[in-house]
């Protein structure tokens, strides 16, 4: 016995059916997952919390602050004071003063190994400086960061004066410390004695000039009454006269006495160091006030 089959055309209705039951269930499982899926993300999804508003000198009742600094640098250790008005929820202006050392840039220090003395080569006077700074500062981040780190920027500047006095005791004048060679020892030595810390300070001269910072910080703590602050920045001066730090001439020889020769046949020195106009540092420093 022969069975015939008869092939279903493409275009039949049979086929045309099986294809329309086969989308609708590919769009139903679609849509199932879409709503699994929305469910699932609304169940996990937490509630929004709106983020309390930062507090700030003004809404705890405080306006003034007064306080003092301590610096470190390249120039070395200076300390200072402040004094601040809060002007507005994060803006904050101040006047601050201190006293920092002054380094030329050319300046190394070295320590002798038999006697422990410290030796500056070719340093002619020791300086300081005493800058007038006026300042903004402005809290950054305050809705992002809590409250007991307050970061802010700032900058400052004013005029500065700077006082220098001789660190080498120049008898003779020539802008450099002669040296003569001991008979004794065979070594080199100086002629003109050094001046210690106190020692000179009646043959000193002012300069004045401008001095500025630039910095980033942050107060530290909850409380506002009392103020803790850490800040990282640039200080610099200038001075337009410039400041003769290191010596500013040097000999040409010395004769068969082992006295320097100061001047040549014109009459002229021969010079060495000329003086320093910008000085710049970077510079960290604590901050411990209180604020009413």
């Amino acid at each position: 016995m022969v069975i015939r089959c008869r092939k279903i055309k493409e275009d039949s209705p049979m086929k045309k059916i099986r294809t329309k039951q086969v989308l609708a269930a590919f769009v139903m499982m679609v849509s199932l997952a879409a709503v699994s899926n929305a469910a699932y993300a609304q169940l996990e999804e937490p509630d929004v919390v709106t983020a309390p508003n930062p507090r700030t000198p003004l809404s705890e009742g405080y306006h003034t602050g007064i306080g003092f600094d301590i610096m470190l640098n390249n120039f070395g250790f200076g300390v200072g004071g402040y004094f601040k008005k809060v002007v507005s929820d994060y803006t904050e202006v101040s006047f601050q003063t201190g006293i920092t050392g002054l380094r030329d840039v050319s300046e190394q220090t070295f320590q002798s190994f038999f006697t422990g003395d410290r030796i500056i080569p070719n340093k002619y006077k020791r300086g300081f400086a005493f800058p007038f700074l006026f300042g903004v500062e402005q809290r950054i981040f305050a809705r992002q960061i809590e409250d007991n780190f307050r970061l802010f920027v700032g900058a400052a500047a004013g005029p500065a004066m700077a006082f220098v006095y001789p660190y080498v005791n120049d008898s003779d004048g020539s802008g450099f410390r002669s040296i003569y060679v001991d008979p004794n020892t065979g070594f080199i030595r100086g002629a003109e004695r050094i001046n210690d810390f106190f020692t000179g300070w009646s043959d000193g001269e002012t300069e004045w000039g401008y001095s500025g910072e630039l910095k980033i910080g942050a107060d530290l703590g909850r409380s506002f009454g009392t103020r803790t602050t850490v800040e990282f920045g640039y200080f610099f001066y200038y001075f337009s006269q410039g400041l003769q730090i290191m010596e500013p001439y040097r000999p040409y020889g010395y004769n068969e006495n082992g006295n320097p020769v100061i001047f040549n046949d014109q009459g002229e020195q021969r010079p060495h160091f000329d003086a320093q106009k910008y000085f710049g540092t970077p510079q960290i420093k604590f901050t411990f006030g209180g604020m009413w």
